[in-house]
């Protein structure tokens, strides 16, 4: 009989623990920035960048390939300190994930709808869910004029790393990747994969309390992947990227060449290689990189 009774409570465990089992999370699939200046941003996005256009509501979404995109929202009233209102993650089964975090009580902002929920993360960051849909970037053709054609990371202000990791590592299963900061001393930037892919969320670390608008700007950010930064630097000439920055390449500390603009309210749209091209300081990759196309 106890024999009976052990077999039936391991199942009975067996059958709950893959209930509990956490749907893939294979990448970023949007990321959502305020605006002040409409026409401005429009011509940043659209014009400078080369994305095309669409319309949801008050929201301009601009595809940056079949499967991600970058959304622009108006600046509401009273303005946030951070011009970085959301970002999305893209899963293979958004229910079964949205069922998921509640049985780990985590409360659903905006539950299912077409194929998205949002919840906040332990520092309030709107984090979205989406199901991974071939065309969900409406439009999906994204036209030449284009600097890239892939969203490889966001990153935003961290203030307590480890509250952060028991969500995002612990709880959603991110990896992680790279690490390092501006001297080998310090670590101000930790870089964590998504479990099912190599898009990343990068912890902005030691940001001051009082941080202005543009310093804030420039850890709240998304980055766009290129095989080759002489590619995007002649595709920016070719939409009139005017200014010094434009063609202000350079090796950042985890050996991956980039160049920085920044959009009219100060957001930084960080472009960068997806190889690095020399050694990284502080510690070692420890995952693959991503490349022009995510196998899926």
């Amino acid at each position: 009989m106890k024999r009976v009774l052990a077999l039936a409570f391991l199942m009975a465990a067996g059958t709950l623990g893959w209930s509990q089992q956490r749907p893939a999370i294979t990448g970023i699939a949007f990321v959502r920035v305020y605006t002040s200046d409409a026409v401005a941003s429009a011509n940043f996005y659209g014009k400078t960048l080369g994305f095309s256009s669409s319309r949801a509501g008050a929201i301009t979404r601009y595809p940056v390939n079949d499967l991600q995109w970058i959304e622009v929202a108006p600046l509401p009233s009273p303005a946030p300190a951070s011009r970085l209102e959301a970002v999305g993650f893209m899963t293979r089964d958004a229910q079964a994930l949205e069922s998921y975090l509640k049985g780990h009580s985590v409360q659903i902002v905006d539950p299912l709808r077409k194929g998205r929920f949002s919840v906040r993360d332990p520092e309030g960051n709107l984090i979205f869910f989406v199901q991974e849909v071939k065309g969900a970037a409406v439009p999906p053709a994204v036209p030449a004029t284009a600097v890239s054609h892939r969203i490889i990371h966001a990153g935003f202000v961290v203030k307590d790393r480890a509250t952060e990791d028991r969500f995002y590592r612990d709880l959603l299963g991110f990896r992680p990747y790279w690490h390092g900061g501006p001297d080998d001393t310090k670590t101000n930037w930790v870089s964590q994969q998504v479990p099912d892919g190599s898009d990343w969320l990068e912890y902005m670390l030691n940001i001051r309390p009082d941080a202005t608008l543009k310093q804030l700007g420039v850890s709240n950010h998304m980055s766009l992947g290129v095989a080759h930064m002489s590619d995007a630097i002649a595709a920016l000439e070719r939409n009139h990227c005017e200014g010094p920055s434009c063609t202000a390449s350079k090796t950042g500390r985890d050996g991956k060449v980039q160049l920085n603009l920044y959009d009219p309210d100060l957001t930084r749209v960080e472009m960068m290689e997806f190889q690095p091209a020399e050694k990284p300081c502080c510690s070692e990759f420890t995952a693959s990189h991503p490349t022009e196309k995510e196998a899926r």
